[in-house]
């Protein structure tokens, strides 16, 4: 039965929640491991098929359910409805079974996790799922620069899907992926915002001649390429600027003739003609302020909201910021009495800014909303000096970059390109507003693999041009918003494609749908009976709402939760409700309250193991009802037993009884699980071998008081020891032995216990140990003797050769060492004797 199960069978009860079923898995392979499992469903005289198992009582079955490891977060939210219980959590549903309630229990049990709703045998469960649906779905544009047919920037497409719809339920993230390829070719609109104070005069001259060059330049990005003129300089009040009538008809000190002071002034709007660019340009005077922070922000808004007048097409949107100075923002407009704030309006009159003396600064998140809204990459190119505070601001303004300018802005062409190629190479996702409720991740999967999440899941960098990424984006709703549609938009800054994602709600169950309002079943209409209840209409309630809310807690209606009239209402385990016990929830979701007054539960009964009833029965009412082959209060006394038989195949080796799986063995001396152990008891082969020995092979005197004592064994004796019977031959057990006798022979026989008659085959000829050879013996100790003296004599000989030649050694070196004077006899003599006078004095 285990090897027909599936994981199909318990996915149906858990849907597409990875925690429930990695649990469920766990608890699946534990039940694999027995053959044949115990079906846990099976009840009082039927059993379950195990694949169609609830997974409820797969749990119970381990002491526990998954809904126990998780908390009850279905059962306490107390849902009145289907509609409220699909927006607890993603696991919860609701059973739209008429009968699925027992005595006592409210609708709010309808509501609970999906498995605990199986385990209670719920067929009918609400548990709508969401869904993804595809509106729009073209594909990426793949354009070649050479190519002869030039597409519009509307019929390029950058980003895939463009329009999703998402069918949401509380709980339920949901995932799609997004793509997106950089089109090659792809159109570009460059504004070129240039600060001309009276620092920049010599930035001028450079300037004058930049459309041509940089269409040229450009002409190896795209064939496709627009470029427009605007300057500014500062507000036109004091103190930015000196108000008096000579300083406003020419603000430069000295020989210089510069212009009048403005605010901002759109020169020249976006054209593919750098010839006219230039020549504008050219025409342009330096001006002058008094401060040295310039009014570049009121430039910038009016560039990004005054489309038409600027010409933006929807393409790839470059603002280049030239200054050598700071910045005024949102405030540094008191200091003149402007107190208005910005309100991010265009106020273009005759290609000039009018409303500067008006409105204040724009602060910088202002114009961050405006940039963002309006699909502008911005482009800083600022002098060494103000370097670090427009790094600044960039880490403010997402998709901007800040380049060195020369003083002069001799590479400013340069600093175009390298910012552009470094803006278009990162691609990082936005999103608009989000409905309360909402949450949205993202996660990246960029080039050569590379992933990120959380805030880098946004984004991918150093992309080229054909290089295609995707993203996966997960939505989830924790609640159901007021209004059931919501519609969002995804995109990436700096481009004007995005993607339309509409958020429909599921707050409702289908089965509301075919709810039928003021039904009989609800007590003469006084509710709608939709999803298997009474959703009860205002002012009444109770399951079928019979009651008015005024009829609550009258005595009358008391007095019917009474059980035996007794004190306790619904024995203090429920509420009345109508006059009718609604029992409590527990924390456990699996322990139930029932009953007409509450008196029952299921989880209340004797316990064995530390499992209720053993865990081989059910808890109703407090009682245990055990299954098939199981009895006791606890269903802990199994009346299987196969757990007590003897390995002779008897019922506790026909020495005891089996009482709930157990042996209780009768006689003292033998115990264990099969009273089949007896420690004062010798082995069967030196019990019977007494008699074995007398009535084999005793003499002729002992053949009567063999025979009245070892009557009790049938003999058989038989030839040689292969003749013994063996235990693979018997369906009964077979003892082979073997015993010595008093004269140190052997003989064998075998025991057993045929029909309760002790048998013995014996071998009839004893096995005794043969005598001594005495020849050998003598024959063995003479020649050792003798081989043992010629041994000691030839040692003998060899020890005395050594001494001897050590003694002949000796002498040799003692005659070597002898000095003997050959000239002279030492025993010799002279005859001749000489006497001297020793008076005599030679005369």
């Amino acid at each position: 039965m285990a090897s027909e199960f599936k994981e199909s069978d318990i996915y149906l009860f858990y849907g597409a929640d990875p925690r429930a079923w990695s649990w469920v898995q766990t608890s699946f392979v534990y039940i694999r491991e027995e053959d044949p499992p115990r079906p846990p469903g099976r009840h009082r005289e039927h059993t379950m098929d195990f694949r169609l198992l609830s997974v409820g009582a797969v749990l119970m079955l381990f002491g526990g359910s998954w809904a126990q490891q998780e908390g009850s977060e279905c059962i306490k939210a107390n849902a009145q409805s289907c509609g409220e219980c699909i927006q607890v959590a993603e696991k919860c549903g609701w059973c739209t079974d008429e009968n699925f309630l027992r005595d006592g229990e409210s609708k709010t049990v309808r509501c609970d996790d999906i498995g605990s709703l199986s385990a209670k045998k719920c067929v009918k469960i609400e548990n709508p799922r969401g869904n993804i649906n595809i509106n729009i779905n073209k594909d990426v544009t793949n354009r070649k620069k050479d190519q002869a047919d030039k597409l519009k920037p509307e019929q390029i497409t950058q980003i895939q899907p463009q329009k999703l719809t998402l069918n949401l339920r509380s709980g339920e993230p949901l995932t799609f992926n997004l793509k997106f390829k950089r089109a090659e070719d792809y159109p570009i609109d460059l504004y070129y915002l240039m600060d001309l104070s009276f620092s920049m005069k010599d930035d001028l001259e450079n300037v004058k001649n930049l459309g041509t060059h940089l269409m040229r330049e450009m002409q190896e990005i795209t064939s496709d390429f627009r470029i427009g003129f605007g300057s500014f300089v500062e507000k036109t009040v004091m103190p930015y600027i000196s108000t008096t009538p000579a300083r406003l008809a020419n603000p430069c000190i000295g020989n210089y003739n510069c212009t009048s002071p403005f605010s901002y002034k759109n020169v020249l709007s976006l054209t593919n003609d750098g010839n006219q660019f230039n020549n504008l340009v050219s025409q342009q005077q330096i001006s002058g302020n008094l401060d040295s922070p310039e009014g570049g922000f009121d430039a910038i808004m009016q560039v990004a909201v005054c489309e038409g007048k600027i010409g933006w097409r929807n393409v790839t949107r470059l603002l280049v910021f030239s200054t050598d100075a700071g910045f005024h923002f949102a405030g540094d407009g008191k200091l003149g009495g402007i107190v208005l704030p910005n309100d991010g309006k265009c106020h273009l009159e005759n290609n000039m800014y009018t409303m500067s003396h008006y409105y204040d600064y724009p602060s910088i998140a202002h114009l961050v909303q405006k940039l963002s809204d309006h699909n502008i990459q911005t482009i800083f190119a600022v002098t060494e000096e103000f370097q670090p505070v427009y790094k600044e601001l960039k880490n403010l303004i997402p998709k901007s970059a800040v380049g060195t300018l020369s003083s002069n802005s001799s590479n400013v062409i340069k600093l175009i390109i390298d910012s552009y190629n470094s803006l278009s190479s990162e691609v990082i996702l936005e999103n608009s507003r989000v409905p309360e409720g909402v949450t949205i991740s993202y996660k990246s999967v960029c080039k050569n693999g590379v992933t990120g999440t959380g805030e880098g899941g946004r984004k991918c960098s150093n992309i080229s041009i054909g290089d295609e990424v995707s993203f996966q984006i997960s939505v989830e709703s924790t609640k159901c918003p007021s209004h059931n549609s919501e519609t969002i938009k995804i995109k990436p800054l700096g481009f004007t494609e995005e993607v339309e994602v509409v958020l429909n709600f599921i707050c409702e169950c289908e089965c509301s749908k075919g709810g039928v309002p003021n039904s009989k079943d609800c007590h003469n209409g006084n509710g709608t009976l939709e999803c298997g209840a009474c959703k009860c209409n205002a002012g009444r309630i109770g399951g079928k709402c019979e009651c008015s809310k005024d009829e609550l807690r009258t005595e009358d209606l008391d007095a019917n939760c009474r059980r035996d009239n007794g004190t306790d209402i619904c024995s203090n385990n429920g509420e009345c409700v109508c006059g009718t016990c609604e029992c409590k929830t527990r924390e456990n979701p699996a322990e139930i309250y029932n009953g007409k007054y509450c008196e029952c539960d299921n989880f209340n009964c004797d316990r064995s193991g530390n499992k209720l009833c053993g865990g081989h029965g059910q808890c109703e009412c407090r009682m245990c009802v055990c299954e098939a082959n199981y009895t006791g209060s606890a269903c802990d006394c199994s009346l299987d037993t196969s757990t007590c038989l003897a390995k002779n195949g008897q019922i506790c080796n026909g020495r005891g009884t089996c009482e709930c799986g157990e042996c209780k063995c009768t006689n003292p001396k033998f115990q264990g699980s099969t009273c089949e152990i007896c420690p004062t008891c010798p082995g069967v082969c030196p019990e019977h071998k007494d008699c074995v020995q007398c009535r084999a092979f005793g003499g002729e005197g002992d053949k009567l008081a063999c025979e009245q004592s070892c009557g009790y064994l049938t003999l058989v004796k038989v030839a040689r020891r292969d003749d013994l019977p063996q235990p693979t031959d018997q369906s009964f057990p077979l003892t082979h032995c073997k015993e010595r006798d008093a004269n140190d022979c052997w003989f064998y026989y075998t025991f057993a216990v045929r029909n309760d008659t002790p048998e013995a085959y014996v071998v009839e000829e004893l096995e005794c140990p043969a005598g001594p050879d005495i020849i050998p013996i003598v024959v063995g100790v003479v020649a050792g003797i003798v081989l043992i003296g010629l041994a000691l004599l030839l040692i003998w000989k060899l020890l005395m050769i050594i001494h001897d030649r050590r003694e002949f050694a000796k002498f040799e070196k003692e005659k070597m060492n002898a000095k003997w004077d050959t000239g002279e006899n030492p025993i010799y003599k002279s005859a001749v004797t000489t006497v001297v006078n020793p008076k005599y004095e030679g005369k």
